[in-house]
């Protein structure tokens, strides 16, 4: 038997991008065990976050369309999963030079295995390829709540996979591959705010301006059906808030492993996320309390996420006693949309613009300001190459932040408009589910596990100023009527 020697030094990726021939080399030896433990175990716990969306959504939506949120979870993980393997992987981490987009040199995670990876040498590619599949499923399904109660199914699907491919990892390459354009600029953004927040909230803005306001129960006539926007509660705010708590959990790892290693950094980040969510969630639901006075679950749960997505660009950067006040401007800045968002005229009902778009937005900007230099540095490798922010008085990144978060937000917002015209053209897959899908709930259109009579005949309430208005129950379609779409 041939012996087995350690990997002292890893040739060129190019002489061989596997990084050697694991017969007669040890690769794990050149590999901190730490820093493995610690990429894969955030790894596992990041993967959560996708279904744990699943069942926010879920909860927030009316009775009888919650569960196709929950179908749309397991179908990101499974769907984006396998782009991701196939060519997604390789079309924002391949080797290449180029500013705009990677090649398919590692499609079929074929050359992908030992070699340090380009996140970080401290990792292998094997392992970085692992850890960047929890972040596409993630936020396709952040997306996927645009069709709310109203999209059909098929379209949306197909909409989703072709979004990931020219929005996400369009943006991913730009932003985290050494040869990306915005990377290159010198754009901060740890853990995803362009190519996650910005990217799934503005083109969730897309969507639901292309599908149209839901049906309105409460409306008499055809015409306020359509136009005037409805709003209701939670028919779950308990599975809403398990939801978000999972999420919360999920998100430790979500930022901390895009150290991509173990330091002190990573634990330094760790704390940011945990303080960024207690002041977002803090400062929103005092501020219902203060318009409304009154406590509300939804605000809570918004308000975390809200932190949590302002501190996902600046987690690795900000000093850790700025960390709350990022959540709670952050959260502020997205309540505020949530509270005039009226006057785009758009039925975006779980608030994924204001929360994702525009919370991203806000956290770039606050990462260009309060971004310091000794953060980075914790990492005990970077020293000084990252300048700071305003913090160090380092104006320039300021600038950079803000046109980093536009380009992310504008690539989205266009290529998703365009994306969602042309799959509306194609027989079959048109956006919209028809009026009596709709009405009975898209669980009953589309999965065989729901009650019919349990589902139509639900509890579903409408928010109006006089309080909780229970829906009229009506004869249910017809077979023949249901199958008009």
């Amino acid at each position: 038997m041939a012996e087995i020697t350690p990997v002292t030094e890893w040739p060129e990726w190019h002489d061989n991008p596997d990084g050697g021939d694991p017969l007669t080399q040890n690769f794990t030896a050149a590999y901190d065990k730490g820093d493995l433990c610690w990429m894969l175990v955030c790894t596992i716990l990041c993967w959560q976050i996708t279904p744990a969306i699943g069942f926010l959504y879920a909860g927030m939506h009316r009775r009888k369309a919650a569960l196709t949120m929950v179908l749309q979870s397991l179908f990101c993980s499974c769907a984006c999963g396998i782009q991701y393997w196939v060519y997604g992987y390789s079309l924002y981490e391949a080797r290449t030079t180029n500013p705009i987009l990677g090649d398919l040199s590692l499609a079929g995670f074929k050359n992908v295995l030992a070699q340090p990876s380009q996140a970080n040498a401290d990792i292998p590619d094997i392992l970085y390829a692992a850890f960047g599949f929890t972040f596409v499923s993630a936020t396709a399904m952040i997306l996927a709540g645009a069709m709310l109660e109203r999209g059909r199914l098929w379209p949306s699907m197909v909409f989703l996979l072709c979004w990931t491919t020219f929005v996400y990892y369009v943006l991913a390459y730009w932003e985290w591959n050494p040869s990306g354009w915005l990377y290159k600029l010198g754009v901060y953004d740890f853990a995803g705010s362009g190519p996650v927040h910005i990217a799934s909230g503005f083109s969730a803005l897309a969507w639901s301006m292309m599908l149209g306001p839901r049906i309105n129960d409460k409306s008499s006539t055809a015409t306020d059906r359509r136009s005037r926007l409805a709003h209701y509660k939670p028919h779950s705010p308990l599975l809403m808030c398990i939801g978000t708590c999972f999420i919360w959990f999920g998100w430790f790892a979500f930022n901390g492993g895009s150290s991509a290693n173990l330091t002190i950094r990573s634990i330094y980040v760790v704390v940011n996320t945990n303080l960024a969510a207690c002041g977002g969630g803090i400062g929103w639901v005092l501020l219902d309390y203060a318009y409304k006075r009154k406590f509300s679950l939804v605000g809570f749960c918004s308000g975390i996420i809200a932190g949590l997505v302002g501190i996902t660009p600046a987690a690795g950067y900000v000093p850790v006693f700025v960390a709350a006040l990022v959540g709670l401007i952050t959260a502020t800045c997205c309540y505020f949309t949530v509270r005039y968002k009226y006057l785009l005229s758009v039925d975006d009902g779980l608030d994924i613009f204001a929360i994702h778009g525009v919370g991203g937005f806000v956290g770039d900007i606050l990462t260009g300001l309060f971004a310091a230099q000794f953060v980075p540095a914790l990492d005990g490798v970077s020293g000084a190459s990252y300048a700071g922010g305003w913090w160090n008085h380092h104006w320039k990144q300021l600038g950079l932040q803000l046109a980093g978060a536009t380009t992310c937000a504008a690539w989205s917002f266009f290529v998703s408009c365009l994306l969602l015209f042309v799959i509306n053209k194609i027989p079959g897959l048109h956006l919209r589910a028809s009026e009596e899908s709709e009405v009975r709930g898209l669980d009953a259109k589309y999965l065989d596990d729901i009650d019919y009579e349990e589902s139509y005949f639900g509890n579903d309430c409408m928010i109006s100023e006089s309080g909780p208005t229970p829906r009229t129950r009506t004869a249910p379609a017809s077979d023949e009527e249901t199958k008009k779409e």
